[in-house]
């Protein structure tokens, strides 16, 4: 089963949270075919903006929203 993982990140109100101040900002990294690409594409991006502690990046797993049943606990 293919894996795909998104990674993109933005601007958020607080920190703390992930709550985007501008959605049409959102800087769309791309989809990866597995957890480690995306996990190297989200630390270049976290590294480059290490400095500015209102902007987030995340993984999302989109594989898990695609085929929700698949991932639900036994």
């Amino acid at each position: 089963m293919q894996k795909l993982h998104l990674v993109m990140g933005g601007r958020v109100k607080d920190p703390q949270h992930l709550e985007f101040t501008d959605l049409s900002a959102i800087d769309l990294v791309g989809v990866y075919p597995d957890y480690a690409s995306a996990e190297d594409a989200w630390r270049s991006c976290a590294q480059r903006t290490v400095d500015d502690a209102e902007m987030r990046y995340v993984v999302v797993h989109l594989h898990r929203l695609l085929e929700p049943d698949l991932h639900k606990p036994a």
